[in-house]
């Protein structure tokens, strides 16, 4: 039976790699983040012929080391960005009630007032925040409400008695950043999109002074191939500079700025809702994330290796100090079990001067130049869909061509289409299958309507269905489906990106990692020597991180 095409395995990769060099496509885009693969997603939906490649794994850049929040942004309301915030919320109601809404969910944030006069000042704010959300039409998140200090102390215990006056209770959706970008990609590969994830582009190719197409680097072979197109789509985010550079043009630069998060101890802290504050230079952000908290975020310029970002002390201290200032039992390094830093790709002018970086633009750019390169910088996570779209429409202006409008705000993505069906079979699944329905519950936020699929294989295996030894929140088959569905082909995919291990755990699931590693080998046609290798080298990456 063939595969569908959604469906990303090696031997998918191996097809795609063929198809790539033996075709000219209308579009090549250089990035497998949330923005790259969105255009992809745009482009095959308005019919055009793609090409996705990725240097590494599909998010595996800051698109898996976001907030995990589909946001408005409420400090950008201060900024006077109305613009950007009106956008964002219209994406976040439409993330949340069409596209994927197995990945995103509202979750509800408190403000917690310390002074008297920010009641009516924030109240302001958070009743503007609705209200733009309304006009967008966007009814995915509940309406905020005041509450006294009482209420508060009800809804988070947590939170200093002393220093709290009241909050305001207001409503972002909560999600799954890699796996989301994971979804777009898929449904991308869906419409006939080539997506091929460790091709990095080493080159880009020009002729009479026209980009004519790009080229790459096998990774797992370090063999070369040329991938031939009519526009190159640059959506390499913090490496957007250096691809159009490779074009031989330099006409901007991007200014990585740092953000840290740490992982936090479900216990830590008592409360039904996350907490939005004040911080000492921006707004600090503790937030439920499935089992645990996630803390962030820092905003710092960042001059270090792009590839591997950096949580340094001071990082660390700067969120645990501003946290802290709210709650009544203070966190330790000793609550935080795991850390991750992602670099925003912000576009900088020419001549900025370094240091903070709170205050450039979280708007996109597109940039149409040298001839037949497209580059598309900056933005949020939560409006890739319209940076996505202008890019591809910049696309069809190089290409002479008219093309539909862009039909994936009606697009539903992978796993979203039929997921409340699947929500209401999980007791059956459940008896079915022999698990317990927790187990479900968690795996429905994940895979949504695909969720029968990953627990199929458990009918002739039903190990499959037993929980993991070393990390029993976890199926076995949920590692199968990453490796024959979900296009991992490392360890470090698996762990760090298909999973939450790599930052749920204290040691970074490097215990869980040979258990793991023994799961999918044979599905990668791993040796015994390879398997041990890369449990090697995931367990170094652990204890380096």
């Amino acid at each position: 039976m063939t595969d569908p095409p959604n469906r990303l395995n090696p031997a998918q990769r191996r097809a795609a790699v063929t198809a790539a060099t033996a075709e000219r496509h209308d579009v090549v885009v250089i990035g497998g983040g949330i923005t790259g693969a969105g255009v992809a997603l745009d482009a095959a939906a308005r019919g055009l012929s793609v090409v996705l490649l990725e240097a590494g794994d599909l998010a595996s850049g800051t698109s898996s080391r976001s907030g995990k929040t589909m946001h408005g942004g409420l400090r950008y309301l201060e900024q006077l960005n109305f613009s950007l915030v009106a956008e964002a919320l219209r994406e976040r109601d439409l993330a949340i009630t069409r596209l994927a809404p197995h990945l995103v969910a509202p979750e509800p944030f408190l403000f917690p007032l310390t002074k008297r006069w920010e009641r009516p000042y924030i109240g302001a704010g958070v009743a503007l925040y609705d209200l733009m959300a309304l006009a967008g039409r966007g009814r995915g998140v509940p309406h905020h409400r005041h509450l006294s200090r009482r209420g508060a102390l009800r809804a988070a215990p947590g939170l200093d008695p002393t220093r709290l006056t009241g909050a305001l209770r207001f409503y972002d959706g909560r999600m799954d950043d890699a796996r989301y970008a994971l979804a777009v990609a898929r449904t991308a590969a869906g419409l006939g999109a080539r997506v091929i994830s460790h091709a990095r582009v080493v080159d880009v190719l020009t002729e009479g002074g026209r980009v004519r197409g790009v080229t790459a680097r096998d990774e797992p072979s370090g063999s070369l191939f040329e991938v031939s197109a009519s526009v190159v789509v640059n959506a390499a985010g913090v490496w957007a500079a250096d691809v159009q550079a490779l074009a031989g043009a330099a006409t901007f630069q991007v200014t990585p700025a740092k953000g840290v998060h740490l992982v936090i101890a479900r216990e830590a802290f008592d409360s039904t809702a996350g907490v939005l504050a004040r911080a000492e230079d921006s707004v600090i952000i503790l937030r439920k994330w499935f089992d645990h908290w996630l803390l962030g975020t820092t905003d710092t310029a960042y001059h270090g290796d792009r590839s591997a970002p950096t949580v340094d002390p001071e990082d660390v201290d700067y969120l645990l100090r501003n946290v802290n200032r709210y709650l009544a039992r203070p966190l330790t390094r000793s609550d935080v079990l795991g850390t991750f830093a992602g670099l925003r790709p912000l576009l900088a002018p020419v001549h900025a001067a370094s240091g903070a970086t709170s205050a450039l633009s979280r708007d996109h750019t597109v940039i149409e130049e040298p001839a037949g390169l497209v580059t598309v910088v900056g933005g949020k996570y939560t409006t890739y869909r319209v940076m996505a779209a202008d890019a591809v429409t910049a696309a069809a202006r190089s290409l002479r061509r008219t093309l539909p409008p862009s039909p994936t705000a009606a697009l539903p993505l992978v796993g979203a289409p039929n997921w409340r069906g699947v929500a209401n079979r999980l007791p059956l699944l459940a008896a079915e299958y022999g698990v317990d329905e927790r187990h479900l519950r968690r795996m429905l936020h994940r895979y949504g309507d695909e969720l029968p699929a990953v627990l199929a294989p458990a009918r002739t295996d039903p190990s499959l269905a037993r929980p993991l030894t070393a990390a029993p929140e976890y199926l076995p088959a949920e590692f199968r489906y990453a490796v024959t569905h979900e296009g991992a082909t490392t360890l470090s995919d698996v762990l760090t990106r298909r999973s939450h291990l790599a930052i749920e755990r204290r040691d970074g699931g490097a215990e869980a990692a040979p258990e793991v590693a023994s799961l999918i080998a044979p599905l990668l046609g791993w040796d015994a020597a390879r398997e041990a290798r890369e449990v090697a080298v995931y367990r170094s990456e652990a204890r380096a991180h």
